[in-house]
């Protein structure tokens, strides 16, 4: 079983403490929801599952390999953490090809079902320039889920989502379960995203306060 396990994780950043102390296992096939205020910490949790950033003391593994710089990753992930940037030039297509062609794993109808999923048209030749900002941030969930990674991250993932997208992306995090990613899905308010999370977790000032 994939497990992500933080053990006495603390991050110092300029001299200040941004992770203390988490002891926390994440386990594949369940749906965990951070949430707390703006500057908690619930990015920089996602950032330390994603191997973006390393501890200053404690250790944290992913599938039984501690993370480090000198590690390879050791499971596929997807990602999507912060506002999503994209070349402005190009297609939403064309970005992704060129995405999936770093690790060559998927098709491009793969590709292509990945943007039906989460109600994006792979024929649109308007370039990401003239997206709108639910539209961009769709095309960040899919580049984070068409690769079917094992560990799924997703960042305040509601944003610029109108009420039907939001829809599409519950029903997409469920099969990813079912499939048995491990899905964490950093939330600032509490009710913006109501899914039938298996843990929910509260970070407050780099703390875990509650479970």
């Amino acid at each position: 079983m994939l497990k992500i396990e933080f053990n006495d994780y603390t991050k110092v950043i300029k001299k200040k403490s941004i992770l203390t102390s988490i002891n926390y296992i994440f386990e594949e096939g369940k749906i965990y929801k951070l949430e707390g205020p703006n500057g908690s910490g619930k990015t920089m949790l996602l950032r330390a599952i994603a191997g973006l950033i390393y501890p200053t003391n404690g250790i944290l593994t992913v599938d039984g390999v501690e993370i480090t710089a000198k590690n390879e990753y050791p499971v596929k992930i997807g990602a999507l953490i912060e506002n999503p940037v994209f070349w402005k030039n190009y297609t939403g297509l064309e970005v992704l090809k060129y995405l999936a062609n770093i690790r060559g794993e998927i098709t491009v109808e793969e590709i292509k079902t990945s943007m039906e999923r989460m109600g994006l048209d792979p024929n649109d030749k308007r370039n990401i320039g003239k997206y709108s900002l639910g539209m961009r941030q769709k095309l960040g969930i899919v580049q984070a889920i068409m690769e079917k990674p094992d560990i799924l991250l997703l960042d305040e993932p509601v944003n610029a989502l109108d009420g039907n997208a939001i829809e599409l992306l519950k029903r997409i995090i469920l099969e990813e379960k079912n499939r048995g990613a491990v899905i964490v899905i950093a939330i600032h308010n509490s009710g913006d995203f109501d899914v039938d999370y298996d843990e929910i977790i509260r970070i407050e000032e780099g703390h875990i306060v509650n479970e």
